[in-house]
């Protein structure tokens, strides 16, 4: 057993919202008790103590949407890649790392985006993976990463006609079979979705095979409309906008998260709420693309469960809050919108859609829920309580105060170190990938 104290505690619990001086109680992969330290001391002496040191504890911050595959592009620039559109961007860039990267690659990416999620005080990932140059066994490479350094994980592979059938069909089968592992397991560390990329990218008879593969397993994964070239096709092609394309093949649901929908209108958004399908807006990646700004206030305003993703732009959560508040209201011309809708998104909405997927309640302190608790180095020189803890979070709080990460009751980040993984090691191999990929990239010998 262990007790974290020593520090304000953050529960985003409604009945307990706040404890100036509080501790938590983990007993194995669960909470256990919340309260005053005082009082948990005294009921619980022979737990372990891990100290807080001042900081505030909170429940670990989830990502709806992001992308290991991109996690060996740091710092990379590709000779004659100068992109003047979106589709320059995807078939210049990320289309063009993925077709290079190998099972290797692809699990120096996961390590390389898993070590900086946990420095930040992510404790869940909804992955959305590619790496068209080796397909099978792709998303098992990367449950074993995820399971070595030990966050929790939702994964599933972007299925795209953009390299032919063959790959195609390949991506579909790989869904599948992760699909399947995932549902015999019943693990509450790993998950499984079924992934797609731009609509503009799958045609009917693709999602066809992706339903009949899927069998009603798990929900799907899938962008959509994020630049226009998905609404110029869908009308193009089919003579329907992208959410009725969706609709019509069985796509959307309860279990299915939709990833940007810039480009969508009042008629879409009201199928996406009568279906009861999820979105995920990533705010500081559509600024990037320059493919505009999402109509999150719009959606949310008629009930659709909207969370909140990096799409591998930052692996900071709190960042993506601060850029999300920024452009909402640069965008709405409003300088008092968006504060709720954020932090409703990234605290509420992300835990509900996870513990959906994980089947433990996940992002709250609370008795029984799963024990992801990190502590953050922050030092208010202004009041702090419950009454502001939001404005704290928004302009002083970033991802790299995180001082502890704690995931499914396993401290892997304590004191600004990794526990029980070697660091060095790990990002000497990695760095040996990523050399290969840039030289392959690049047309350069290694």
């Amino acid at each position: 057993m262990l007790l974290l104290g020593n520090g304000r505690v953050i529960t985003r619990d409604p009945l307990n919202p706040y404890l100036e001086d509080g501790a938590v109680v983990i007993d194995g992969t669960l909470i256990r008790d919340v309260g005053p330290l005082s009082g948990m001391k005294e009921a619980y002496p022979d737990a372990d103590f891990l100290d807080a040191h001042g900081g505030v504890i909170m429940p670990g911050l989830i990502n709806a949407h992001t992308h290991i595959y991109s996690g060996l592009a740091r710092g990379l620039s590709i000779e004659g890649n100068h992109p003047s559109s979106f589709y320059e961007i995807l078939d210049g860039t990320w289309w063009n790392i993925d077709r290079h990267l190998t099972i290797d690659g692809t699990r120096a990416s996961a390590y390389a985006t898993i070590l900086d999620s946990l420095r930040n005080g992510v404790t869940t990932i909804f992955d959305h993976h590619a790496s068209y140059r080796e397909i099978e066994g792709s998303l098992f490479a990367i449950r074993d990463v995820c399971t070595e350094l030990g966050i929790r994980a939702c994964l599933c592979y972007e299925v795209s006609e953009r390299d032919g059938e063959e790959k195609c069909l390949a991506a579909i089968r790989e869904n599948g079979s992760f699909a399947r592992w995932a549902a015999a397991e019943g693990s509450d560390m790993i998950a499984a979705m079924f992934g797609g990329h731009a609509l503009f990218t799958i045609s009917d008879a693709t999602f066809e095979k992706m339903v009949e593969e899927n069998n009603g397993l798990t929900g799907f994964h899938i962008h959509v409309s994020e630049g226009m070239d998905d609404v110029y096709d869908s009308l193009r092609r089919y003579g329907t906008r992208s959410v009725h394309r969706l609709l019509h093949n069985g796509i959307l649901g309860e279990k299915t998260m939709l990833g940007h929908c810039i480009h969508i209108n009042p008629a879409e958004m009201d199928i996406i709420r009568e279906t009861g399908t999820w979105v995920v807006n990533n705010p500081e990646s559509n600024m990037g693309n320059a493919v505009g700004c999402a109509p999150v206030l719009q959606m949310m305003e008629k009930g659709i469960p909207v969370c909140m993703g990096t799409d591998a732009y930052t692996h900071d959560m709190l960042e993506s809050l601060k850029v999300f508040l920024a452009i909402q209201r640069h965008h709405a011309c409003l300088p008092d919108v968006a504060w709720g809708e954020g932090v409703t998104m990234l605290f509420d909405n992300n835990a509900r859609i996870a513990s959906q997927y994980f089947g433990t309640p996940l992002g709250m302190l609370r008795k029984d829920c799963a024990a992801d608790v990190i502590v953050m180095d922050y030092k208010p020189f202004t009041p702090f309580s419950d009454e502001n803890i939001d404005g704290h979070m928004i302009f002083g709080m970033t991802g790299k105060n995180c001082r502890t990460t704690i995931v499914n009751g396993r401290v892997v980040w304590k004191d600004r170190a990794f526990v029980g993984i070697d660091e060095d090691k790990i990002n000497a191999r990695t760095l040996e990938q990523s050399k290969k990929l840039w030289s392959e990239l690049n047309n350069r010998p290694y």
